[in-house]
Order: structure tokens, then C-alpha cells, then sequence
């Protein structure tokens, strides 16, 4: 009970400091450091959403990035159309989830392989229509142009969000708000019979869950917030290209997962800095960034094979589990 107490406040204390650093990087740094940290928090996000179908339910998706891209070109032309920030994210979000709820009707027939194929189908499908309908979406040009306005609450509430720091706390704010609900759905039921259903899906059905359903539903949420993700992507940015959904979009959050650690909550956000963090910096010293990139997140993910966190995890356990060296006792020389 005490170790439990004693995990319960680290855990929480983690978060707290955590909040508070991402909530700080404004008043400490310029705005490079905000514009990086922005995309290190909406990679977690994504990364988080994604999760939810990997490391909760076990299925690897391919085509998170068509969600993303949904969000992030629905919150586009909203705001080119003269919208307001707040519920042009908001509709970009819902766009996504009803994107998800389409794609996941046929997807969620399938396990294993064959639902990742198809997600990677209906990825390049979204893809190619992005890529192709250029009245709507500006083909290969993208949108560009999109407005950072106010936040279309009444009154003294209406902040503008054209200054980078204003969007910045907005952005980071939204993000913090939809971690704790995915982290809160990972505790709850839903969370556990996900969690039932990577393990074994026939027990699963047997023991009274409705398996497609339930996946459906984790499907049509991760999208949620994959949306989410890229309608704050369009307003920070500026500007909107059809790479936001090609499948190599999609390959980011799951190296940001195998990262972290698919297994643990705290694994994509942990996967996205390190990702994102490792990019920027061997960016800067060489023009074959690609092929060094490539090469040290291949030798991370073989080298810690449950990721970050679950090896520090295993380190722990073994250091714990250790048992501590009792007194000396020296031999006792029997009388004679």
C-alpha cells in the first residue's frame, strides 16, 4: 500500500513539473524555442492518440496521418473562411472523428495485418484525394494564408492569438487538457477492456465485451485527437501541404511510441521529445541527416526493444527487487 501511495505522488509529481516546464517555455525562451516546443507537444499528442489503438488495443495503424490532415485542412478553411480559432479547431477535431468513424467501419472488420493495411490504404486514399482536388485543398501548394485570429469567446475572453506566446499557452493548453483525457481513459473501463483485448480478443468476447464495438470506439477517439492535433497544426504553421497526410506522417508517432515505450502512458510523450529532439539536433551538423537519423532510431529501438521507459522500468524492478545485505555475523567460537 505504501509503495503504491509513494508511485501514486511520483507519478504525479512528474506530471505537475512536467505542466509546468511546457506552461514556462515562453517567459524563458524566444520564439524558436516555442515554434520547436509547439511541434514537440502536438507529435505528442498524435503520438498519444495513436497509442491508444498500438500499445492499448494492439493494433498498428498506418494511416493516422489521414486524420490529422483532416483536422488540420478542416481548421484551415475555416479560418480562411472567416471563423474564429477555438471552434475552428473544434469542428477540425470533430472532422477527424467523423473521418475515423468512416474509415473504422471497415477497418475494425479486421485484425492484426490486414487492419494495418487497410489503414494504410485509406491513408494514401486521403492522400491522393488531398493531393488531387485543388480547388478545395490547393493540391500540391497546400493552403497557405490561414489567419491566427481571435478565440471567439464572448468579451474580455476573446484573446488574440496572432502573437506567437498568446497561441503558444492556447496550443499547450489544449494538449496538457486532452493527455489527462486519454490518460483518464486509459484508466477507465474502456481503457481496461482495450487492454483485455490485446491480450486475448476471444476471452475478451467471451467474457461479456463486445470486441468491435469497443475497438470502433478507441478507433473514433484516437481520431479525435489526431484531428485535434492538426487543426492546432494549421494556425501555428500558417499554412497547410498534402505531406500532412502521406504515410510517412503516419511513421512518426509510431517511432515516437517504439521510442518511449508503447506499453506505458508516458512512453509516446517520452518517444516525441527524443524523436523530434534527435532530428533538430543531428539537422545541424550534417547534410546526410537522413541516412544518421535513420541509423540511431534503428539502434534505439533494437538496443531497448520495450523502449525507453521500459527499460528504465526493468532496471528498477531489478534494483528493487535486490535483496538488501543482512548484518555480519561473526563465526562464534564454540566453547571448549
Amino acid at each position: 500500500m505504501a509503495d503504491a501511495a509513494r508511485s501514486w505522488v511520483g507519478r504525479t509529481g512528474a506530471a505537475a513539473l512536467f505542466c509546468a516546464a511546457v506552461l514556462a517555455v515562453p517567459a524563458l525562451f524566444g520564439s524558436f524555442a516555442q515554434y520547436f516546443a509547439l511541434n514537440v507537444l502536438l507529435l505528442m499528442l498524435l503520438a498519444l492518440s495513436f497509442n491508444l489503438l498500438f500499445g492499448m488495443t494492439g493494433l498498428l495503424s498506418f494511416g493516422h496521418a489521414a486524420f490529422y490532415a483532416a483536422g488540420a485542412y478542416a481548421t484551415a478553411l475555416l479560418l480562411r473562411a472567416g471563423a474564429p480559432l477555438f471552434p475552428a479547431v473544434i469542428a477540425g477535431a470533430v472532422c477527424a472523428a467523423a473521418l475515423a468513424a468512416v474509415v473504422g467501419a471497415f477497418c475494425v472488420r479486421h485484425t492484426r495485418v490486414y487492419f494495418s493495411m487497410l489503414t494504410l490504404a485509406f491513408g494514401m486514399f486521403v492522400y491522393a484525394i488531398v493531393w488531387k482536388w485543388t480547388d478545395v485543398t490547393g493540391g500540391d501548394d497546400g493552403l497557405v494564408g490561414i489567419p491566427r485570429r481571435g478565440l471567439g469567446l464572448p468579451g474580455p475572453f476573446d484573446v488574440n492569438l496572432a502573437p506567437l506566446r498568446n497561441y503558444y499557452w492556447f496550443a499547450a493548453v489544449l494538449v496538457l487538457v486532452s493527455a489527462g483525457l486519454l490518460h483518464r481513459l486509459s484508466r477507465s473501463p474502456l481503457g481496461l477492456a482495450l487492454r483485455a483485448i490485446r491480450e486475448n480478443a476471444e476471452r475478451a468476447e467471451f467474457s461479456g465485451i463486445r470486441v468491435r464495438r469497443t475497438i470502433f470506439l478507441a478507433f473514433v477517439v484516437a481520431g479525435a485527437f489526431a484531428g485535434l492535433a492538426g487543426a492546432l497544426l494549421a494556425p501555428l504553421e500558417q499554412t497547410v501541404a498534402p505531406t500532412a497526410a502521406h504515410w510517412t506522417k503516419s511513421a512518426e508517432p509510431v517511432m515516437a511510441a517504439l521510442i518511449g515505450g508503447p506499453f506505458s502512458f508516458a512512453g509516446p510523450i517520452v518517444g516525441a521529445v527524443v524523436y523530434l529532439g534527435l532530428k533538430e539536433l543531428i539537422v545541424r551538423f550534417t547534410e546526410y541527416w537522413l541516412l544518421v537519423f535513420g541509423l540511431v532510431l534503428l539502434g534505439i529501438v533494437l538496443a531497448f526493444r520495450s523502449g525507453l521507459l521500459g527499460a528504465v522500468g526493468a532496471l528498477w524492478s531489478r534494483r528493487s527487487s535486490r535483496p538488501a545485505p543482512g548484518p555480519s555475523v561473526a563465526p562464534r567460537k564454540d566453547a571448549a
